[in-house]
């Protein structure tokens, strides 16, 4: 009886809190992350979204230097590895070890954003840090881009009688020049830049044959995601381009994309996120003129 009773308390072992196997590998992590059925409270989430970023500082840095980044206490780092079957966060850490192992050239430029700290011109030293982080978000985006992704974005804009551009606080300065790119293309379309409070009442025009192209970066503002809900009751199509799978856009897009920029000083770059933008804005161009040609 005894024996009976100890090999379904050693699978049990096997398990993680959440009900899922003990995650192997950062790619099995980010499969459970991903799945949508794991719901964390907020200082947890949190961590999540930090981890899903900045998979390569989380490999290289002490818990006290990520707990730091991440916004939360050390303590609450060992609470999200143990909620993983994992008995702290050193065993954890080694999965994000691995996987910067198996791309080291993605780990070293995470690990060597910030610039010598020797520098004695401090706005040299801003200068270089700043371009340092663009350069590292933009080469993050030349190996995890998705072109199926980008190119079934491109399809949903160019089908869409209208595209409303939807970005607040970080985000509206893309959505701002994307703006002036289309209408410059000659496609037609709407910036919800919410003058006036008018957010709701230039999204309110939304319907079934228009689209919705919504950009919103951690941490999360409310204003994006409520008039994104609004578009989606209304029957338009939605796309977006935001930061992990935790964003609140990703229940609502049809088709989403991930992109993931880099921080330095306090400062996060627009370098990758403009650059997806200028290519969704030139693939929408390109498919409308084929279709009136």
């Amino acid at each position: 009886m005894a024996e009976r009773r100890a090999a379904p308390e050693k699978k049990a072992a096997g398990r993680a809190a959440i009900g899922y196997a003990k995650p192997r590998s950062y790619e099995e992590l980010r499969a459970v992350l991903s799945s949508g059925t794991v719901h964390f409270p907020k200082r947890l989430r949190q961590v999540a979204i930090f981890l899903w970023q900045h998979p390569g500082e989380v490999a290289l840095g002490t818990i006290g230097r990520v707990a730091e980044q991440a916004g939360v206490q050390p303590s609450t780092l060992v609470r999200f590895a143990q909620i993983f079957g994992y008995s702290g966060f050193s065993d954890f850490q080694a999965l994000f070890k691995e996987h910067v192992k198996a791309s080291w050239p993605e780990g070293r430029r995470e690990g060597a954003e910030q610039p010598d700290p020797a520098e004695s011109d401090p706005n040299v030293h801003l200068v270089k840090g700043l371009a340092a982080a663009a350069q590292a978000a933009l080469a993050r985006l030349g190996e995890s881009f998705e072109p199926s992704r980008f190119e079934r974005m491109a399809e949903i804009l160019a089908g869409a009688d209208l595209i409303y551009l939807v970005g607040s606080k970080r985000a509206f300065p893309v959505t701002a020049y994307l703006s002036v790119t289309l209408l410059q293309q000659g496609v037609r379309s709407v910036l919800v830049d919410n003058v006036g409070s008018s957010a709701h009442d230039q999204i309110g025009c939304v319907g079934p044959r228009d689209a919705v192209l919504a950009v919103s970066f951690s941490p999360y503002n409310s204003i994006t995601p409520d008039l994104v809900a609004i578009a989606h009751e209304r029957g338009a199509r939605i796309v977006a381009i935001t930061d992990s799978t935790f964003s609140p856009l990703v229940p609502l897009a049809e088709m989403w994309l991930e992109v993931v920029e880099a921080e330095f000083a306090g400062f996060r770059s627009l370098s990758a996120s403009l650059a997806v933008g200028m290519a969704l804005a030139h693939a929408v161009s390109a498919r409308r003129g084929r279709v009136s040609g």
